[in-house]
């Protein structure tokens, strides 16, 4: 071989590596610069509905859209615009280049630029102002290179999400959702025209800015497809007709704590789902802004809606309006601490059903009462006298539900609804107390609401579930036993609705704090629990405002706004006793508080055996059944009543020594109530 000869293949062979090192460079680089871009972060609903897009760092709305998120038509109408083969070249449409430059060169000027959606997509990844020769090069050398990396579907979402729209908007869905207010998912053809004609030059044809200029532009879109046939003429001309967007529409802001919430908690990730529904979301946000704007400039509202079976939210409205600084509308009311005023009475209630001392249609007095130093008083500062327990819960009477408290103890009351989830924020260093019942502590409105749920559920409840994406703990929390709950439920169905609304449509009970400074509401249906708070966010009072007023009417219009047909409650479940007061066993047909009850000295009634906390086994070593488990009572006046878990074991009875048989494993709780109301209750694990 000659020198020369080797010259030229040495020089033959580094030009080819050259060209080799110069083409996966820039493969690499063109690649380097997808992975780095960045996208809105976006909040969406648990149908995959937007509720709330995020700039990204420079300020740009930039929402990342695929052709599944878009309208056919409008490919349709882009590919005929921009390239008719953009599924046949390989990045490059030499036909196109080649009119292009003939153009040039008989006209002097560029007429077409022969671009192809590769080249623009290379041409937004690398953005350069002059149009060189050396310039287009290179363009051709990234549109050649992603083809060769990406895949067509791949570069077309590229460019659906990078094509410029005008100021700070990005991608045909932000274009979409600021010029039409909707996803780009629909379009009509005007619409999609539009669309199609803006990146040409979008600050000159932007529609907020120059509506004629859009409207030349779109319309010769419209004209080209028309020659086209894509279109038939009299759709076309229709399309002539629509107006065109002469304001930019802000971007989707529903659920803005619940979005800021869920983005704060996992920075680093750009899509988040949460379990609430978009459409209620909306409806329960407008509802609330209505009517806290009706109340007053210094009143907001919340609202949070779950659905019982599964505990997922629905919708939560944090605060009347996000962006109203007079409403403070950024602080989230839902997780506030409040005091609930009267909308804790049902657990009293509940607790004492459990025990056995009372039943739905139990009579019991309202009639002034001194609990050592503290005398409640009614709301209205009236007494009703001898009322049914039903009665007493549905006007929530105070001091029958003061009794009760008294009874069942405020600390346990505490403890029990701390174990299902929701704990009670007393005043530093107040031990539970008998103005519990009234609303003397703090709860949140979601913990209130998933409360409520429990009760709907029949006694579990389960911890709410916001964020989709978390694997949140469903383990059901004990509340109160399943008749004791379905006795609440079945009494406040039958609450007096407010003014205009259905009776005997929801399960409700409405509190007012002290001092008008909360107002409350929460109800449940068979499926879906939903909690209403309304007040000033600074906890200043509100003279007038009451949760029967001010709450319940949200209340209720907010299950209208779900559009669901009201879901019926449980039936009963075993062991409830629907009954009148006088066919029920002697001992609960009138309940007698230490107050009301005058000069009997008799020993106070107690459960010796079995003790509380104590196992029983089912079964001996050698696998025989287990004797009946004796029950022995000390003390009590008169005959007394024994009750396991709700159900008479013995009525009128003088015997203070018995016996029963569990049916099976698992808690047990064992109630005696004696003539006077006086009752003990002991809780046992049968195993």
């Amino acid at each position: 071989m000659t020198k020369r000869l080797r010259i030229a293949l040495f020089a033959g062979s580094a030009a080819a590596a050259s060209l080799l090192a110069g083409a996966w460079w820039t493969v690499s680089s063109t690649l380097a610069k997808t992975r780095a871009l960045e996208y809105s972060t976006v909040v969406l609903d648990r149908n995959g509905r937007l509720l709330r897009p995020y700039a990204v760092t420079e300020g740009r709305w930039r929402l990342h859209a695929s052709a599944s998120d878009v309208d056919p038509r409008y490919l349709k109408l882009l590919f005929a615009y921009e390239d008719k083969r953009f599924y046949a070249h390989p990045g490059v449409d030499p036909l196109a280049l080649a009119r292009a430059a003939w153009q040039w060169a008989v006209n002097g000027r560029v007429i077409s630029g022969g671009s192809t959606l590769t080249m623009q997509v290379a041409r937004l990844l690398e953005p350069r102002n002059e149009r060189t020769l050396s310039v287009k090069l290179k363009e051709i050398a990234r549109a050649l290179a992603l083809e060769y990396a990406l895949s067509k579907d791949d570069i077309l979402a590229l460019y659906l999400s990078l094509a410029p729209f005008g100021g700070n908007l990005e991608g045909v869905r932000a274009a979409s959702l600021a010029y039409f207010g909707k996803e780009p998912a629909k379009l009509t053809p005007g619409e999609a025209a539009l669309l199609v004609a803006l990146p040409q030059s979008p600050e000159a044809r932007r529609p907020d800015r120059s509506s004629d200029t859009a409207r030349r532009a779109r319309d010769r879109v419209l004209d080209r497809i028309t020659v086209a046939g894509l279109l038939p003429a009299d759709e076309v001309a229709q399309a002539k007709t629509e107006s065109v967007p002469a304001i930019r529409m802000t971007m989707p802001m529903l659920a803005p704590h619940a979005s800021d919430q869920a983005v704060a908690s996992a920075p680093g990730r750009k899509t988040h789902r949460l379990t609430i529904d978009a459409a209620l979301q909306k409806n329960l946000e407008d509802l609330a802004r209505q009517r806290a704007r009706a109340l007053g400039p210094d009143i907001s509202a919340a609202i949070v809606a779950v659905d019982q079976e599964s505990g997922q939210i629905l919708a939560r409205v944090a605060s009347a309006d996000y962006f109203d600084q007079r409403r403070a509308g950024q602080v989230d009311m839902t997780r506030a601490l409040r005091s609930p005023g009267s909308a804790l009475k049902p657990f009293i209630y509940g607790l004492a059903f459990e025990d056995g001392i009372v039943h739905p249609e139990t009579l019991i007095e309202d009639r002034p009462t001194r609990f050592g130093a503290y005398a409640p008083e009614n709301f209205d500062q009236t007494f009703q006298g001898t009322v049914t327990v039903r009665h007493a819960l549905q006007l929530s009477l105070n001091v029958p539900a003061v009794a009760l408290l008294d009874k069942v103890r405020a600390s346990r009351l505490s403890a029990r609804l701390g174990q299902a989830g929701a704990p009670l924020v007393l005043p530093e260093g107040e031990p539970p107390g008998l103005a519990m019942g009234l609303g003397g502590l703090g709860i949140t409105l979601s913990d209130l609401t998933m409360l409520y749920a429990g009760l709907a559920r029949l006694g579990t409840t389960t911890p709410l579930i916001e964020n989709a994406d978390s694997a949140a703990e469903r383990t059901p929390r004990r509340l109160i036993e399943p008749v004791a709950a379905w006795y609440v439920g079945n009494v406040l169905l039958g609450t007096p609705p407010p003014d205009n609304a259905p009776a005997s449509r929801l399960a409700f009970k409405t509190g007012t704090s002290y001092g008008y400074r909360d107002a409350w509401a929460v109800g449940y249906d068979g499926k879906i629990t939903i909690g209403v708070w309304v007040g000033r966010p600074d906890g200043a009072s509100v003279p007038g405002l009451i949760g029967r007023a001010a709450a319940a009417p949200i209340l209720f219009d907010a299950f209208a706004r779900t559009g669901l047909a009201p879901a019926r409650l449980p039936r009963a479940p075993k062991g409830a006793i629907i009954a009148t007061n006088g066919k029920l066993p002697p001992p609960l047909q009138r309940f007698r508080a230490e107050g009301f009850a005058g000069g009997d000295n008799a020993q106070a009634l107690r459960i010796m055996f079995p003790p509380n906390g104590a196992r029983i086994e089912l079964t001996r070593a050698n696998g025989e059944t287990a004797d009946p488990v004796p029950l022995k009572i000390a003390g009590g006046a008169g005959a007394l009543t024994v009750l396991v878990d709700g159900v008479p074991l013995a009525t009128n009875t003088a015997r203070r020594a018995l016996s029963f048989a569990p049916q099976g494993p698992g808690f047990l709780r064992l109630t005696v109530t004696d003539s006077q109301g006086a009752a003990d209750s002991v809780t046992v694990r049968v195993q």
